[in-house]
Formats: C-alpha cells, structure tokens, sequence
C-alpha cells in the first residue's frame, strides 16, 4: 500500500518569487511602488471594464508573478495563447489571466518569474473570470524560471464558499467525483462536473484542442488546476493543465464524503473525553454517521487549528495513551484511497500517527502504509493508496508517546479535516 505526502504550503511558497511577491521594502520611506499587487487590481473591477493607469493603481504600472499556465498542454483559460500568473503579497495568493495574441504564451512556461506592464490595458469580465485585455508579449518579461508555483490544499465546498480568494489561482482538490460516473469510452475533453458527496459541484473544463482532451476520464482523482469563474452551469470551473494534474485516479468517493466535521457546533465536543447523554463514549454523529473521538475535540481556531470550512479536529498533546478519531460505522464497497488534510496545532510539536483499518466492525485494526511523523505548522494533504474489499471502517490512531522532549519525544497537538473514502 502506498502514501502519498504532498509539500506543505508554507514550503512551496518559499520556493517562490520571493524577490517580487511579497512587498517590495525599498518603498517604505515614501516612494511610490511601481508594481500593484494582483489583488488590488483585481478589486478595481465592480461590474464594468476598467482602463488601467497610474491614478487608479496609485502610481504603480506593473504586476508581478509566476506562470501557472501550461501552453503545451493546450488547457488555458482566456484561449490558447493566454498566460496565467499568481503571486503572494500582503499574505494573500492571488492570480489574473492575461489574454496575449497568437503565439504569445508559448516563450513562457510554468514556474517563469515575469513582471507585465499593464499601463493603457482593460481589467474586464470574460465569459466569467477576470482577465486583463489589450497586452502583448512586449508587455511581458521574463526575469528567471524553474520556480514552483504555490498550490493551495482546498475541497469543492472551500472553492464555493470563497471563490473571489481561488479564482485565477492554482489549487489542489481532493474529496471529488466525475458526476455522473464516467462509462467505458468517456474522455477528459468538454464540461464534467465535479461533485463532493455533499453534492456540492464546480466545472472541470477540458478544451477539444488540449493534449489530454481524448483521454480516458478516471471517476475520481486529486485534480490540481486554474480555478476559474464561468458563465456556464456551475459558476466556478476547474481547468487542468495537463494529464499529470489527474493525481492517484480511484474509485469514487463514498456519499457524505470528505466528512468535514461541520454537522454539529464546535462545543459539542469541546472537551477531549467525555461521556456525557449528548456525546455517549465520546461518539458525536457527523454528516457521514457517528465517529469517536477519543482525547479529540472540534477545533475552530483560525491561525492555529488545521482545517478548512469552520471547524476540525484538534488532538491531545502529551498523552501516554492513543487519542482515536475513528469511524463507528463501515463503507460497504472496500477502499482505493483515503485522503486527508492535516497539521501541528498552531506553534507544537510534531507527533506520530498512522491510518487504521478494520474489517470486523471495529474489534481488530490493521495499520496501512507508514507512521506519519511530519506534521508542521501548517496544512498538509496526504493520500493512502489501497485495495480493500468488502466492508470497512477506519480510524485515526495518535501514538501516545508521552509529554514532549525535543528532539527525542515529539508529540505536540495534531490537527485532522476532510477525510475522504473512496470505493474500491
């Protein structure tokens, strides 16, 4: 069986362009900063087009970014010769589309560090997404390449509820099925739609003319790609870049899945164990049924507890004991893959933790793939590949390692959202 850890936002975005992302110091004693931020662009537009100049952009007349398009793959949102950056400034990740003439994105690739000159260009509305009009690959320069683009961990039900924070940006989707099912013959190429097992849907749009646009759709798959408002049913589309943007490709995910721990209030465990009529044997039933969480508690601390949404799972530090948040109920059809987001709470220490399985109703549990021993402070998604039949439930089992001592005991607060489970 195979685990699959993918590189904590905090990393990648120190890979970044970092010279041009974030501000720039050599004007904090008054001088006026040529370069505007994505996001302050972005806020001009309210509802009709918008010619750039210095008075609206407070003298500045260049963007800054990091291509996240692909021109080879042939999938660019804004047509084919478009390109696409984000940047980071002020903490916020933000992304535009830039419409070029023929030919013009194909000298740029994915990870090229570029400043635009956006000085006389339209800021308008395409078919749905904002996008700056009226440039030339003059207007682009490429100061380096091989950087690597920030990509955000997020779920269907994070990308609709703030979609204006994803829009233009590169993100990773975990927890999503093609809906319907795809049947023998079905390819990537046109509109799919992508559903949670909520039943909340975005797009996934694939060009006729995209490399990968006749190959074979999977059910489900982690898809990473350029979130991107449209005109079409649903609102917010997904474009990917190329096949390799289809990650671990499954089963579907089982109904209710990712369960996101948002059913109930935060205090409704808001004690690490309790036994209480309301939360019998520390069991609290969620959307997808009833789950124990054992030395756990629902945590909604911005900044600090690791989730998505409103609320996650926060479990105990220091403990001699396991801490267990384990599912009280079995999926029927096996599993191909479980993914889940998580992380050290706030400034803690790492802990160690493993995925478990079991197929006789909870009696005995089998351990799957490795002790995960990494988590930091920040939001990280891991996948487990498997091949299970039949019924099965599983559970996640925090190693009571006693209190920390760095650098030999490490066992700080974990932080656990949007486990999914997929069918076999």
């Amino acid at each position: 069986m195979t685990i699959k850890k993918l590189l904590p936002l905090a990393l990648l975005s120190a890979f970044g362009f970092s010279g041009c992302l974030e501000e720039n110091p050599n004007y904090a004693e008054g001088m006026l900063s040529p370069i505007a931020s994505i996001d302050d662009v972005r806020r001009l537009y309210q509802g009709a087009d918008v010619v750039l100049d210095n008075q609206k952009l407070a003298g500045a007349h260049q963007l800054v970014g990091v291509v996240i398009s692909d021109a080879a793959g042939g999938n660019v949102p804004g047509g084919q010769h478009a390109l696409v950056i984000q940047n980071k400034r002020r903490g916020l990740v933000r992304g535009m589309i830039l419409p070029l003439p023929a030919a013009g994105a194909t000298s740029f690739a994915v990870g090229d560090s570029v400043v635009v000159d956006i000085t006389g260009a339209t800021l308008s509305k395409g078919s749905g997404a904002l996008r700056i009009e009226g440039l030339t690959p003059a207007n682009v320069t490429k100061v380096s390449s091989g950087k690597t683009p920030v990509v955000r961990e997020t779920t269907i039900a994070d990308l609709l509820a703030t979609p204006e924070a994803y829009e233009g940006t590169l993100v990773r989707v975990t927890g999503g099925n093609i809906t319907p099912l795809p049947v023998s013959g079905d390819t990537y190429g046109g509109d799919k739609v992508l559903a949670d097992g909520s039943d909340n849907r975005i797009g996934l749009h694939t060009e006729a003319t995209a490399s990968f646009a006749t190959r074979r759709m999977p059910a489900s798959a982690t898809f990473v790609g350029i979130a991107v408002g449209s005109t079409a049913t649903p609102a917010l589309q997904l474009w990917l870049r190329n096949p390799s943007d289809a990650i671990d490709p499954s089963g579907p995910v089982y109904a209710g899945f990712p369960e996101s721990f948002e059913a109930v209030p935060q205090a409704t465990k808001g004690s690490y164990n309790m036994n209480t009529a309301a939360v019998p044997d520390n069991t609290v039933n969620f959307g997808t049924g009833p789950w124990k969480l054992y030395q756990s508690i629902l945590g909604n601390t911005s900044g600090r507890d690791r989730y998505t949404g409103a609320q996650g799972i926060r479990m105990q530090q220091g403990l001699s004991e396991s801490a267990f948040v384990e599912m009280k109920f079995d999926v029927p059809n096996g599993a191909s893959k479980v993914t889940l987001l998580y992380g050290a709470y706030y400034t803690d220490a790492s802990s160690s933790w493993k995925l478990e399985y079991s197929q006789d109703q909870g009696k005995t549990w089998k351990q799957t793939g490795q002790t995960i021993t990494d988590a930091g402070n920040w939001q990280r998604s891991i996948t487990f590949l498997l091949n299970i039949s039949g019924p099965v439930r599983f559970r996640i089992n925090k190693l009571g390692l006693g209190t920390s001592n760095p650098p030999t005991v490490l066992n700080g607060r974990l932080g656990l959202d949007d486990i999914a489970i997929y069918e076999n």
